[in-house]
């Protein structure tokens, strides 16, 4: 169960999440994170403890997948810009990427907008979280740069590419591109009193590659509103945006159940696991601060 709710406080804020999509979408890219989040509560024990509220944005009422699939949207892009600063996490879908950098579509409009609003008012913890492919479009967007990423394994070499020509444009900080499930920048964590026993640690690595620190979860999403985290926040890159980019599809999966025991609860995480019947498989984090 969530710290919070045992606690006996005030109910748990419902987080507001913003899906963008465009069109020809990778239609697991979207469900994947949906259903992972609709089934999120904040009291493992009580379905009226919703944990997450999902809005579609897109620029066309019915938004068509690359697979046949169409959904409908609940906002345009011009609400979206509009209502942008109500959304506690953007998530960007993959599929149809060579047409989107092409014509420097939405979403690419959006994830900067998103990252400009974290660094002008860091008093607010928000998170990017980019599924597969969408990952790409972060890349192109410029708010990459001086973090840690990952996106498709076909595709390592375009998004290298991709960073460094956003670096050129930029202030010329790289992106590390990792192979890895996914990837986490500027997270929090409460590492605990002993540290082999923090589900999201991997004390070693088979290959010898740089360990995971990641928090433990439970009550970061009220302590990110405590001054001494604000202040903290916003010395990091992008003002402390929460940055989550993800492999293949169904390391979707696995970032989005980070992202739930990030904000929510690792309990929650967990239970969510066991209701899809999925194996979590964990990433890595390179940036973070202890709340």
């Amino acid at each position: 169960m969530s710290a919070i709710a045992e606690s006996g406080e005030a109910p748990n804020e419902v987080i507001q999440v913003l899906f963008a999509l465009h069109p020809k979408f990778d239609a697991l890219h979207f469900c994947n994170p949906f259903e992972v989040l609709s089934y999120a509560q904040h009291n493992i024990h009580d379905s009226a403890t919703k944990a997450f509220e999902c809005t579609v944005a897109a620029a066309a009422p019915g938004t068509t997948s690359s697979s046949g699939m169409t959904i409908k949207a609940d906002i345009d892009y011009e609400e979206a810009y509009e209502r942008l600063s109500e959304f506690d996490v953007l998530i960007i879908p993959g599929g149809n990427v060579d047409a989107v950098l092409k014509s420097q579509a939405e979403p690419l409009g959006l994830i900067k907008e998103f990252a400009d609003l974290q660094k002008q008012d860091f008093n607010k913890e928000r998170t990017l979280l980019s599924i597969d492919t969408g990952s790409l479009f972060c890349a192109q967007a410029g708010v990459l740069q001086g973090l840690a990423a990952t996106t498709h394994p076909d595709l390592y070499t375009k998004m290298e590419i991709l960073c460094k020509d956003a670096a050129r444009r930029g202030d010329l900080e790289q992106t590390d591109v990792m192979e890895e499930r996914y990837v986490v920048n500027n997270a929090r964590f409460d590492l605990g009193e002993k540290l082999e026993e923090n589900p999201f640690v991997l004390n070693k690595r088979p290959d010898g590659r740089r360990m995971s620190i990641a928090r433990k979860g439970s009550n970061a999403w009220k302590e990110s509103k405590r001054r001494e985290s604000i202040v903290r926040r916003g010395s990091l890159r992008l003002g402390g945006m929460r940055v989550i980019t993800s492999g293949g599809v169904a390391s979707g999966l696995d970032a989005t159940l980070y992202l739930v025991a990030a904000m929510v609860s690792i309990e929650s995480a967990q239970e969510v696991a066991r209701i899809l019947q999925y194996t979590w498989i964990k990433g890595v984090t390179v940036e973070g601060i202890d709340v």
